[in-house]
């Protein structure tokens, strides 16, 4: 089995080692192509107005000027001997849960591979809301990351579709489980606005990411890392709201 990984915490990132360590667990045949630095937010972004470049750290390792799409791109197509069998993306250092996923650079990694037709899996470690920006959050994703990923290297899967996978931030012992459910959505607009003066007197803005209150529905991500379970949620490429085009449809009959 051949394994590509990326992120959009940067190559150095600490999640992008628990993510290689979780792979090995399947097989040796492991390269690593990930942005140069973090990326987080980056959604599904395609860099277009300037070059991208690539830069090797060592044997199958490198790392890309751009976006994560651009790092699965160039990992597929300049970097790579053979096709992947599977894309892991991550382990983010942070949630990935409900709508949040339209931001993330780490799904939209997995987004990039589902599009390229290969099995593409996104991992990210929720953490406490005062957990220490340096701290070691990754207790979950390393004890039970393989046990998650062992099922999902051979469950049929439609094409374009990928996995997107959360754990909660809990000591691995406290994971009650692994559920499968569907996407979540908040209930709020997002985040906060700060602004601010730089030490030249010029005005800034800052996207701040205020804790967002959301209802738990059942059988969702949300309500999953909630109750103290790893979410494991299947995504769809097809966006189409398919009522939606048949009232549409009835609009515009001739």
């Amino acid at each position: 089995m051949k394994i590509l990984l990326t992120n959009d915490d940067g190559v150095h990132a600490p999640g992008l080692e628990v993510l290689e360590a979780i792979a090995r667990e399947f097989t040796d045949d492991i390269w690593i192509c990930a942005p140069d630095e973090e990326q987080s937010g980056m959604g599904h972004a395609l860099t277009l107005t300037r070059p991208v470049r690539l830069r090797q750290h060592g044997e199958r390792r490198f790392s890309v000027t751009g976006t994560p799409t651009d790092s699965v791109t160039l990992g597929l197509r300049k970097v790579m001997q053979g096709e992947p069998d599977v894309i892991l993306s991550g382990v983010n250092r942070g949630a990935n849960l409900g709508d949040d996923v339209t931001y993330s650079g780490t799904v939209s990694a997995a987004i990039e591979g589902a599009l390229a037709g290969i099995r593409s899996i996104a991992f990210s470690q929720v953490t406490s809301r005062n957990g220490e920006a340096g701290a070691d959050t990754f207790d979950a994703a390393r004890s039970w990351g393989a046990k998650v990923l062992g099922p999902l290297l051979d469950t049929p899967l439609p094409k374009r579709t990928l996995v997107n996978v959360n754990f909660p931030a809990l000591p691995s012992a406290e994971v009650k489980g692994i559920r499968a459910v569907r996407q979540g959505f908040h209930d709020y607009a997002r985040g906060t606005v700060v602004e601010g003066r730089d030490p030249r007197g010029f005005q800034y803005y800052w996207f701040g990411l205020e804790p967002i209150e959301h209802t738990l529905d059942h059988g969702t991500d949300l309500e999953a890392i909630d109750d103290g379970f790893i979410s494991v949620t299947p995504l769809q490429l097809d966006l189409t709201h398919h009522s939606s085009q048949c009232a549409l449809a009835d609009r515009y009959q001739p």
